[in-house]
Order: C-alpha cells, then sequence, then structure tokens
C-alpha cells in the first residue's frame, strides 16, 4: 500500500503542477489575442466569440489528455497493466470518474486508480470553473455602472 500511496502522491504532484502551469498558460493566450484584438468585444463577430471559445476546450483537452496519458504511461511502466491500449483506456475510465471496473489492473496498483479518479474530478472541475471565468465576458451582457455626472 505504501507503494501505492507514494506514487499516486507524486503523481498528483505532477498533474496538478501541470494542470496549473497549463491553464495559465491558456489563460496567457488569451490576455495576448485580447491585447491584439483591443479587449473582448460582446458584440463583436460571432465566429470570433465561436473561434475563442473552441480553442479555449480544445487547449482543455490537451492539458487533460497529457495528464490521462501519463497515468497511463505510469500504468505500463509498473506493469498494472496489461499493455498500453489497456492503460489508456483504464486512466481514460478512471480520470473522468466514470470507472466500470478495476478489473483490468493488478490487485496491488488498484488504489492508484482509485486516486486517479479523485484527483481527476478535481482537475475537471477546476477545468469548468476556467472555463466559465474565460466565457462569462462572452455571454453575458455588458452591464454599464451609472457615472456621478448621469442624470436621470
Amino acid at each position: 500500500m505504501f507503494n501505492e500511496l507514494a506514487l499516486s502522491t507524486v503523481m498528483a504532484l505532477l498533474v496538478v503542477g501541470l494542470h496549473g502551469f497549463g491553464l495559465l498558460g491558456l489563460g496567457r493566450l488569451l490576455e495576448l489575442y485580447e491585447t491584439r484584438t483591443g479587449g473582448v468585444d460582446v458584440a463583436g463577430p460571432l465566429w470570433r466569440h465561436a473561434a475563442l471559445t473552441i480553442g479555449v476546450v480544445l487547449g482543455l483537452f490537451v492539458i487533460h489528455g497529457v495528464e490521462i496519458w501519463l497515468y497511463a504511461a505510469l500504468y505500463t511502466a509498473i506493469g498494472a497493466v496489461s499493455d498500453l491500449r489497456e492503460a489508456v483506456y483504464f486512466s481514460s475510465i478512471s480520470y473522468g470518474s466514470i470507472g466500470y471496473s478495476d478489473v483490468l489492473m493488478a490487485p496491488q496498483w488498484r488504489l492508484l486508480g482509485a486516486i486517479e479518479g479523485v484527483g481527476g474530478a478535481i482537475l475537471l472541475g477546476w477545468s469548468v470553473a476556467f472555463f466559465v471565468s474565460v466565457m462569462t465576458p462572452l455571454t453575458a451582457p455588458r452591464k454599464r455602472r451609472p457615472r456621478r455626472d448621469d442624470t436621470p
């Protein structure tokens, strides 16, 4: 059990760090986009909003994909799963907290898969929060705050 917990801790630190830097990178790319386009214009062209949304979603897919593949590589390296295909499959269903069974996993490493599921749920939630914060300016109408010199 100690080996499982030690590897789980290392992997959790690795994927949380990777996720944090991935989201920071996406955030910086969005800042660069806003700088070059003069900011987010709510009334701007629909295609620009669609491209921005798709770009953010694809960026999130890449981040999660790398994290899933890291777990799959670990499962293959330690012999917890028979081959890479099964490792990627097991990692994907564990990371997404869907999981159907741990029958693919060697009994001495099953805790590692369960902890991947808990971490994956947290990282997916973090991504949802990031996505909502990025998309809110595009979807929420701008409210003009009255200035002091405005008279009704």
